[in-house]
């Protein structure tokens, strides 16, 4: 029995495109032409084409398959490489299909921030965007604890800070600092590494803070930028005092 290009690609379940890419590839041995011209495949070809097909769907990479004409043997180290890697692609499918279905529920824009549908109604395209820097910034824990912070921060603050204008007066600008400052206070307190992300970062220190400013820089504007920076300093010095403060003077004036 003998049969053409399309013929065995029909038989094995596949296309004359990737019989094709497999004898380029050197998988595939070339047949016997006929004396039309035409390929003439046999038995020989119909089984290793089968048998790279099968190893083509556990996932093998065909750069591992080699020239698979006589057996399927595939070293166990390649198959465990193998299975890591569709273990990590079923988890990515998981997550993915969990966040679909958040996204769904919540209504949130399909571009939220993964972790953040639940409060993307409160977030403004800048807080949006640069949620999606500081993915690429901080580790899974660190993201956890900025989910947190977004999830706590009911503050109206945060609309007057959004709609802020670039030529905002002076007497705006320190005063929504002011109203911000606590809550940087709370948030510095109850996530220290907020002051020192050493250790939190996935990628190197310098890279981390250059690549940060850089996008708040290019996000918000300069009237954002100078409260931000205000209620920064304010923060700190509330932050200073209240370690200096001794412990007497707190309950005393509680």
């Amino acid at each position: 029995m003998a049969w053409s290009t399309r013929e065995l690609a029909e038989l094995a379940g596949t296309t004359v495109n990737t019989i094709r890419h497999y004898h380029r590839l050197g998988l595939l041995e070339e047949p016997e032409r006929r004396y039309n011209g035409y390929k003439q495949y046999g038995v020989e070809h119909l089984i290793c084409l089968l048998r790279i097909r099968r190893l083509v769907e556990l996932g093998v990479p065909l750069a591992q398959i080699g020239e698979v004409r006589t057996n399927g043997a595939i070293a166990p180290d390649v198959l465990r490489q193998v299975d890591a890697e569709l273990a990590a692609e079923a988890e990515r499918l998981r997550r993915a299909r969990s966040d679909i279905a958040t996204i769904l529920s919540t209504g949130a824009s399909a571009d939220t921030p993964s972790g953040f549908e639940s409060v993307a109604s409160r977030l403004s395209e800048a807080d949006k965007s640069l949620i999606h820097v500081h993915t690429r910034l901080y580790d899974e824990d660190a993201m956890k604890d900025l989910q947190r912070m977004a999830e706590a921060d009911e503050d109206p603050t945060n609309g007057e800070f959004d709609a802020l204008s670039p030529e905002a007066d002076d007497a705006t600008r320190q005063r929504l600092a002011e109203r911000i400052a606590p809550v940087l206070v709370r948030h510095l307190a109850d996530y220290p590494w907020l002051s020192d992300a050493t250790g939190r970062t996935s990628m190197d220190e310098r890279a981390t803070r250059e690549t940060f400013i850089d996008a708040v820089a290019n996000l918000y504007n300069p009237a954002q930028l100078d409260v931000m920076g205000r209620a920064g300093v304010l923060a700190q010095e509330q932050l200073r005092a209240a370690r200096e403060t001794p412990p007497d003077d707190v309950t005393a004036a509680g």
